[in-house]
C-alpha cells in the first residue's frame, strides 16, 4: 500500500512539472511575439528603406543615419522638448490634485460627498471626443490656444482623483486621528503621513499620467496652431513624405517617441503593480 502510494505520489510530481514546463514555455512564445514588432521597429530604424518589406540582411546596412537626419533636418528636438514639458506637467498637475482631492473624499466628512464623488465618477465613461468642442472654445476665450498650459491642464482627469482615494481609504483612520491628537494640522497629516503612506499609488499615477499625455495625438492636434508648439506624437506626422515615404525616417522617429515611457515603466514597473494591486483592492 505504502509502494502505491509513493508511485502515485512520483506520477503526480512529475506531471507537475511537465505542466510547469508547457506553461513556462507557452509564456515565452507569449512574450517572443510581443516582442516582434519592436524588433521590427528597431531593425526598419537603423536602415534607410522607402519599403516595409524584407529584402536582405546585411549589417553593413545599419545606420543611424535617420536619426541624425531627424535631428538636423527636422525640428524634433524642439518636439520632443514640449512633449517632455506636456508630460512632466500633466504628471505634476495630476498627482498634486489626485492627492489633494482623493485624501478629501476618502478620509473627510462633509454633505454630498459621496454623491459628489459618484457624479463625478460618472464623466470618466464620457468619451474625450464629445467635449473637445467646448473645451476648444473654452480655451479660446481664455487665450489658451497654442500653449503649453492649453495643452497640458486638460490632459488632467478624474482618474487620477479616483486611484488616490481608493487607496487611501485603506488608510487607517488611527494614524491621522493620533496625529490630530499630537496637534498636527491637516497640512502637516497630508504631507507627513499621507502621501509617504500613499507614495505606491503616486508612483502609479505618475506613470499613467506620463505615457498618457506622452502618447496624446488629438488634443495637441486640435490645440496647438504652430511647428513650434508640436510635440512628438505629432511631428511623426511631418516624416511622411507627399509620394514617398523613409519607412526607416519614420521607424526611427517612432523608437525615440516609445524609449522615454518604456524606460520610465522599467524604472518603476515593481512600485508600479504593488500600486495598482493595493489601489484595487482597498476601499
Amino acid at each position: 500500500m505504502m509502494k502505491e502510494f509513493i508511485e502515485v505520489g512520483g506520477y503526480f510530481t512529475k506531471m507537475k512539472k511537465i505542466i510547469e514546463i508547457f506553461k513556462n514555455t507557452f509564456f515565452l512564445i507569449i512574450v517572443l511575439l510581443m516582442l516582434i514588432p519592436f524588433s521590427y521597429m528597431l531593425f526598419f530604424s537603423l536602415r534607410i528603406s522607402y519599403s516595409t518589406a524584407f529584402s536582405s540582411f546585411s549589417f553593413s546596412q545599419l545606420t543611424l543615419k535617420n536619426y541624425l537626419t531627424i535631428f538636423n533636418n527636422y525640428n524634433f528636438s524642439r518636439y520632443f522638448t514640449n512633449s517632455v514639458i506636456v508630460a512632466i506637467g500633466s504628471c505634476m498637475l495630476n498627482v498634486i490634485v489626485g492627492a489633494m482631492a482623493g485624501y478629501g473624499f476618502a478620509k473627510k466628512h462633509f454633505w454630498g460627498r459621496d454623491k459628489i464623488f459618484f457624479i463625478l465618477l460618472i464623466t470618466l465613461i464620457i468619451p474625450s471626443q464629445v467635449t473637445m468642442i467646448p473645451l476648444y472654445i473654452i480655451m479660446k476665450n481664455i487665450k489658451w490656444i497654442n500653449t503649453y498650459q492649453g495643452v497640458t491642464i486638460p490632459l488632467v482627469t478624474f482618474f487620477s482623483v479616483f486611484l488616490m482615494r481608493q487607496f487611501m481609504m485603506g488608510i487607517p483612520n488611527e494614524l491621522i486621528d493620533a496625529a490630530r491628537i499630537d496637534g498636527c494640522s491637516e497640512m502637516r497629516i497630508f504631507i507627513n503621513i499621507i502621501l509617504p503612506l500613499a507614495k505606491p499609488a503616486i508612483i502609479s499615477l505618475t506613470i499613467f499620467s506620463f505615457i498618457t499625455a506622452w502618447n496624446s495625438f488629438l488634443w495637441p492636434l486640435i490645440i496647438t496652431t504652430s511647428d513650434e508648439m508640436r510635440t512628438l506624437t505629432l511631428g511623426l506626422s511631418t516624416l511622411q513624405g507627399n509620394y514617398s515615404t523613409n519607412y526607416g525616417l519614420v521607424m526611427a522617429g517612432c523608437t525615440l517617441t516609445f524609449i522615454p515611457p518604456f524606460i520610465l515603466y522599467m524604472v518603476l514597473q515593481k512600485k508600479f503593480v504593488k500600486g495598482v494591486t493595493l489601489s484595487g483592492i482597498k476601499g
